[in-house]
This record gives structure tokens, C-alpha cells and sequence, in this order.
């Protein structure tokens, strides 16, 4: 059986008398679109930011790779491939689309950002940054400041960032926010074939497109884990139908 290309381990976290993570374990293995769902204030925020190093945990590990991660920070952990696409925005907002996906496949290469006007000028770089647009949608853009980019293109912007830097495996933070209808569909395909790239643990509200991509869902309540499975397992769990799905029986 192959090994878990992401694993959290016991992972939990406390803000005074309140418990944001209890005990978490979840793994993420090749090949799959891992969803973390749960109700507001259910923890999925924390979760995250322990996850990408943003937030220290009180106890328990993260595991990239094989490699235990848990003492690295953001910067380290994007490093070593673990891609994020987050709810609050890490672009530039006065670089273009383009600029910033050029900006992302430097940092890959590991080259430093005092550069970036002259590496604006390779062409090799242009067409690589361009390449990665035109997977995401967003080649007609490529010029566009990422501040004048409707919500929806920035959340398809920030996958092309994380696409870029090569990750191992991809955190998205509600990726369908904003994009509609047309918009989702068009991610929703997307994201099935980018799994077989790197494996995606995906925070979404958006059931419909959860229940399409999902291979696995892993339910949060109150910082807990309490149920994990199928698409069809948790839209068939009553305690799950009666804390986040509602009490209607299963489609």
C-alpha cells in the first residue's frame, strides 16, 4: 500500500477555553481529493493554518513526505512542496497574473527576487508562467493586475501560483468561492485531473462540488474529526446528516 503523501498525527490546538483542534489524525495519499468539510466555527481554518505553518500546534505532527514537518515554517514547507491556496490572498496586487506565476516559477528554480526585472524578460520563464495561465483559465488575464481580478480569478490565480512551485501535494481553501456556476464546473474538471498530478486536501462549502471530487471527506465539528469515508459512507452517516448535512435523507 503506498504511503500517505500528508499526515497529520494528533494534531490539536487550544485558544484559552476554547479547543479549535482535538486530536486530529487525516492522511492524504497519491492520487486523491481528500475534502475537509464541517459547519462554521467548526475548525477547518485552524486545522489549515497548522497544516501550512501558519499556526502552531499544542501538541501532535505533520508529516510531509515521510519527513516530519512540524517545526518548519511557511516558507519551508512551500519548499518542500506542500501548495497553498488560501481564503486571504498571498498574490501581489499590483503585479500581473502573469508576474506573479513568473514570480512563483523563480522562487522554484530557486533563484532570489531582487531579479525579477531582468527575469521579466526571459522568455523561457514568460512561456512557462503563461503555460500554467492557460491550465487554469486565465490566459486572456495573463496581463492583468492581480488587484483588478475579479474574486474568482484571484482563487484561479492562486492555484496557478501553487502549480507553479511544483508542490507534492495541494491545500485549497475554498477554491469555488466566487466563481459561479460556469466558473465551478469548469475547476470542478480541472481539479480531477490536476489529483493525479499531487493529491488535494480541499476545505469547500460547496456540497454539490465536494460530493463530485471527493474520493474521500473527512467531517470537523467542534475541532474533532467524527466521521471520515466515502462520498457515499458520509452522505449516509446520520450523526453527519444531523450536525452539518441536515436531517433529509441521502440522495
Amino acid at each position: 500500500m503506498a504511503d500517505p503523501v500528508l499526515e497529520l498525527r494528533g494534531l490539536s490546538k487550544s485558544f484559552g477555553a476554547l479547543k479549535a483542534t482535538d486530536n486530529v489524525s487525516l492522511t492524504l495519499m497519491p492520487g486523491e481529493i481528500h475534502a475537509l468539510i464541517g459547519p462554521n466555527g467548526a475548525g477547518k481554518t485552524t486545522l489549515m493554518g497548522q497544516i501550512s505553518g501558519k499556526i502552531v500546534p499544542d501538541a501532535g505532527e505533520v508529516w510531509l513526505s515521510g519527513q516530519n514537518i512540524t517545526a518548519f515554517s511557511v516558507a519551508q514547507r512551500a519548499k518542500l512542496g506542500l501548495g497553498r491556496s488560501f481564503q486571504v490572498s498571498s498574490l501581489i496586487p499590483e503585479y500581473s497574473a502573469q508576474r506573479n506565476v513568473m514570480l512563483a516559477l523563480q522562487a522554484q528554480q530557486g533563484h532570489s527576487y531582487r531579479f525579477i526585472k531582468p527575469v521579466m524578460r526571459d522568455s523561457g520563464l514568460r512561456d512557462a508562467a503563461r503555460a500554467i495561465l492557460a491550465r487554469v483559465g486565465l490566459d486572456a488575464r495573463a496581463s492583468v493586475e492581480s488587484a483588478v481580478l475579479s474574486h474568482g480569478e484571484r482563487r484561479l490565480l492562486e492555484i496557478a501560483v501553487a502549480l507553479a512551485l511544483k508542490p507534492k501535494c495541494f491545500l485549497l481553501d475554498e477554491p469555488m468561492a466566487g466563481l459561479g456556476a460556469e466558473g465551478t464546473a469548469r475547476l470542478v474538471s480541472f481539479l480531477h485531473s490536476l489529483k493525479e498530478e499531487a493529491p488535494i486536501l480541499l476545505v469547500e462549502h460547496d456540497m454539490d462540488a465536494v460530493f463530485r471530487l471527493a474520493d474521500r471527506i473527512s467531517v470537523l465539528v467542534y475541532g474533532r474529526i467524527i466521521a471520515t469515508g466515502s462520498v457515499a459512507d458520509i452522505r449516509g452517516n446520520a450523526e453527519v446528516r444531523a450536525v452539518y448535512l441536515g436531517e433529509e435523507s441521502p440522495a
